[in-house]
């Protein structure tokens, strides 16, 4: 098994609020993937006193210790336990009910020698490899369903559709919200390797076209995930006229993660 993970911020100038990690279990074959995307809000405005960075790596590290220990629990109820106990930590302090509170995406993955499970929750992307090299992208695509204009399609958090019927969802503080991630089991002798991608690291392909996504995961084999960050990065610097990035943000925090099983 080959597992390669590459990670960094936007802008040295802030923390970065990705989060990711792997873990192989001793016992069998078996093992789980964790991404996290947390979503930036404006300076002073989520009624939090605790950073994303804190609230992605709290709900991270719980995701990837239930995932690994508690196989009896689908990802689903993971998730959920998760987002409750992340919750329990700092709802005496905070409020929850913000609907800035902090969040992310979610990217989830476990596998044994039987089968590969997903769970995808906002616009991070999960790409499953087949033996014949066929590539089938995991997508939870209600941001881009968005109607175009609307402030939340240029991927600014608005308050009008985030965490809202219509709109698109995010872990945040409501374990509910476990119901509108995509999820699925493939066999185990369909997948040959699995990848997880920001959206600051998926930019390569659904920002400026570079290539599909059986290319992605070309490229992540060739050059690493560090390898895909790097082309992005210099794509962002070379787009001076704004063509692609149009408003969106010049550097933002890309992580990427390759499994070959």
């Amino acid at each position: 098994m080959r597992i390669e993970l590459a990670t960094e911020p936007g802008t040295p100038q802030r923390p970065n609020e990705d989060w990711a990690s792997t873990a192989a279990p001793a016992a069998g074959q078996g093992g789980v993937l964790t991404l996290l995307d947390g979503v930036t809000p404006p300076a002073g405005d989520d009624g939090c006193v605790h950073s994303v960075p804190w609230f992605t790596a709290r709900l991270g590290g719980s995701l990837i210790e239930l995932s690994a220990s508690r196989r009896d629990l689908t990802l689903t109820e993971v998730l959920a336990e998760s987002i409750g106990r992340t919750a329990a930590a700092h709802r005496s302090v905070c409020d929850l009910s913000h609907v800035r509170t902090p969040q992310a995406t979610v990217v989830l993955a476990r596998w044994d020698e039987r089968v590969v499970e997903h769970l995808v929750l906002s616009d991070s992307v999960l790409l499953l490899e087949a033996p014949d090299g066929a590539v089938l992208p995991v997508v939870d695509d209600r941001l881009d369903r968005l109607p175009p204009g609307s402030l939340a399609s240029e991927a600014v958090a608005d308050a009008r559709a985030r965490n809202k019927e219509g709109g698109f969802f995010t872990a945040a503080a409501d374990p509910l919200v476990v119901s509108r991630a995509v999820t699925g089991e493939t066999p185990r002798a369909d997948v040959r390797a699995l990848a997880a991608l920001t959206d600051g690291a998926s930019r390569w392909t659904e920002t400026f076209g570079e290539g599909d996504w059986t290319a992605t995961l070309g490229l992540l084999r060739k050059a690493g995930p560090q390898g895909l960050i790097d082309r992005v990065r210099e794509l962002e610097r070379a787009d001076t006229d704004r063509r692609y990035l149009r408003r969106g943000k010049t550097h933002d925090d890309a992580t990427a993660v390759l499994v070959e099983l």
